[in-house]
């Protein structure tokens, strides 16, 4: 195919508007004088045409009409067009009526010739675009495997498009959830019904594939499309990120793929209070504890959208954060990025941390979160990190005067039957003491939510490796229900009310409605093209420190609603500083007890604690080894 210069095909662009305006002016004359021009207004267009030349010309250059491409003509490239040709009407109206008044051009013509130059520009652009990808793709329309499109969004259309350049697929029909669109055509593709007509659509085109374009719609009305897609014998369903996945605005074909489980637990769109974000992130200086995490990495991510002047990516684990580091070095950002291997519980390092840095956000983030690992043998390492260290970065965020400290919280510091639970409820308690000083200056927030789907070492990875293994799936009991949100909410949430606290404020997020463990194993085994024939689920009973389900708010705890619908303030139980004073007391004598005190102990700190009173799993090794729990008390060898 003969390939021609870049500033050749500007040249002939430019020469095709040429021979438009000449043709346009000539054009606009005899429609003035109904195709007979009077020999004097001859002479007129004459005299005037090199004038107007001249002036279109500048115009079409200085709106840069010949930067396109015009096989890629679409709505931009009209509204360039239109702003030239307004432009040079306008000259050579001042020309006509002002500056040169002996030559007579009727006003009926400066009128006519605008709109005959942007109806054949225009016209001309597209009239080679649609002859182009006629050209291009007509062949291809005919290939590919059959496929339905479920919605009309603007997602839809352009997914149609999208599909019509690929030989693997071929759109056969479209399928509207409202039924308000039925029978009518978009795109050359007939919308051939609703829902509860997707078997005999499937039927009539033979067709084993579906894709579902409706990433603005409702959680629900997406599921619903998904269910009806599902009770098609042998229809494999393919789905479009949700909204707040589509960060370019545009979808690709690299975007498709299969429902997940995620699809079918997901929610809404978050609408987020950008500006009050943006004052408070923008070119601001912003430090994310356990940076490397599931939570903290969102946070981060989230956070570089608003685009600060510094973010300190904060973690223990060098190996996690080096794989941040690696996602963000792909990134194209104007945020200087800083890096830091770093303990909570280092007092010492943490303090020389924000004296250099002087962030002016701290989000918290970095906690021990494993409940059945933190219940037995490791409970002192649950209140170190999630108690000690939460006050430890706290109270040197108070000294050095960083105005906003945000902690991430979890629902299992409601009403705690476990460690890790209890260790967050104090870790909130410890904040509203810190609040409560008389010298700070520091707003103290705590965000409160449930489970997010997929974070490491939750339920739904683990059931993917369980199936990919050929199961068993094991759930600890048939009546365990979580919540569940996604990452990204979850992060966008907790920067939103880290935007609304005061300082002391409980934020509980809205979680939804719970679900059932099981279901959710169910629909995964489905999702993954098997029956539950296929693969057993086993029960194997709660383990230590696991509650049937989870709470938001403990018993004495109401909530005050405010001015977002996601966000409501919990009214729970306070602490002040004399109360704050005597736990930290308690807590540097923790490592020097037996976890069985330590449990009791707890039950006095955190009122609402009831303690999983089955015994601790037996982690003896073989040739007689005594279990951990047998040890004798480290107290006892120090002098």
């Amino acid at each position: 195919m003969l390939k021609l210069h870049p500033k050749l095909l500007s040249f002939l662009a430019f020469l095709h508007d040429a021979i438009v305006v000449i043709a346009a002016w000539l054009m606009a004359f005899a429609l003035r004088f109904n195709f007979h021009i009077p020999n004097q207004f001859v002479s007129f267009f004459f005299q005037s045409l090199p004038i107007i030349f001249i002036f279109h010309s500048i115009c079409f250059y200085s709106f840069g009409l010949y930067k396109g491409v015009w096989r890629f003509a679409s709505l931009p490239d009209l509204k360039r067009i239109m702003r030239a040709v307004a432009f040079a009407a306008l000259l050579s109206a001042t020309f006509a009526l002002l500056v040169h008044p002996s030559i007579v051009i009727p006003r009926s013509v400066l009128i006519l010739n605008p709109m005959l130059l942007l109806l054949t520009m225009g016209g001309s652009r597209f009239i080679y675009r649609a002859w182009k990808e006629r050209r291009l793709f007509n062949g291809i329309a005919l290939q590919g495997k059959p496929v339905i499109v479920i919605g009309v969004e603007d997602a839809s259309f352009n997914l149609i498009k999208e599909l019509s350049k690929n030989p693997e697929w071929r759109v056969v029909a479209m399928v509207d959830p409202s039924n308000k669109l039925v029978g009518r055509e978009i795109m050359h593709t007939k919308v051939e019904g609703g829902l509860e007509d997707m078997a005999q659509i499937a039927a009539r085109h033979n067709c084993q594939h579906c894709m579902i374009a409706m990433p603005g719609s409702r959680h629900e009305k997406r599921r619903m499309a998904v269910e009806a897609a599902r009770k098609v014998e042998g229809m494999e369903v393919l789905t479009l990120p949700a909204m707040s996945d589509l960060i370019s605005g545009r979808i690709s074909l690299s975007q498709i793929r299969k429902i997940d489980v995620e699809d079918l637990l997901g929610r809404d769109v978050v609408q987020l209070d950008t500006h009050g974000l943006s004052s408070m992130l923008a070119n601001k200086v912003v430090l994310v504890s356990g940076a490397a995490g599931s939570i903290g990495s969102e946070l981060c991510r989230q956070i570089l959208s608003f685009h600060p002047a510094q973010l300190i990516c904060l973690d223990i684990s060098e190996y996690a954060l080096y794989t941040l580091q690696q996602e963000f070095s792909q990134w194209v950002t104007d945020t200087e990025l800083v890096y830091l291997v770093a303990d909570v519980k280092n007092q010492t390092r943490i303090q020389r941390i924000l004296q250099s840095h002087q962030p002016d956000v701290v989000l918290h983030a970095g906690a021990y979160k494993h409940v059945p690992m933190m219940e037995h043998f490791n409970v002192v390492e649950a209140l170190q990190n999630n108690a000690h260290g939460t006050y430890q970065i706290a109270a040197a965020c108070q000294a050095a005067g960083v105005p906003t400290f945000v902690l991430v919280s979890t629902d299992k510091a409601v009403n705690p039957t476990n460690v890790m639970g209890a260790s967050k409820r104090l870790a909130e308690l410890i904040c509203q003491g810190l609040q409560h000083a008389d010298s700070s200056n520091t707003r103290f927030i705590t965000v409160r939510f449930g489970n997010v789907l997929g974070s490491s070492g939750s339920v739904i990875p683990k059931f993917r490796e369980q199936i990919a293994h050929g199961g068993p799936l094991t759930i600890t009991h048939p009546d365990i229900t979580r919540y569940f949100m996604s990452i990204p909410e979850a992060a966008q949430l907790v920067l939103q009310a880290a935007t609304m606290g005061n300082g002391g404020e409980v934020f509980v997020l809205d979680m939804g409605t719970p679900v059932k463990i099981i279901d959710l194993a169910r629909d995964m085994i489905k999702l993954s093209g098997l029956q539950e024939q296929e693969i057993r689920i086993e029960f194997t009973g709660l383990r230590p420190g696991e509650k049937l389900y989870e709470e938001l708010l403990a018993d004495d705890e109401n909530t005050l609603p405010t001015s977002h619908e996601k966000l409501r303030i919990a009214q729970a139980r306070s602490a002040d500083t004399l109360w704050l004073s005597n736990l930290l007391e308690w807590l540097a004598s923790v490592p020097h007890l037996q976890e069985v005190q330590i449990k009791q102990d707890l039950q006095r700190w955190v009122e609402e604690y009831q303690p999983d009173t089955r015994p601790a799993p037996d982690v003896s090794l073989r040739g007689g080894v005594l279990s951990l729990d047998t040890l004798p008390s480290p107290s006892q060898h120090i002098h």
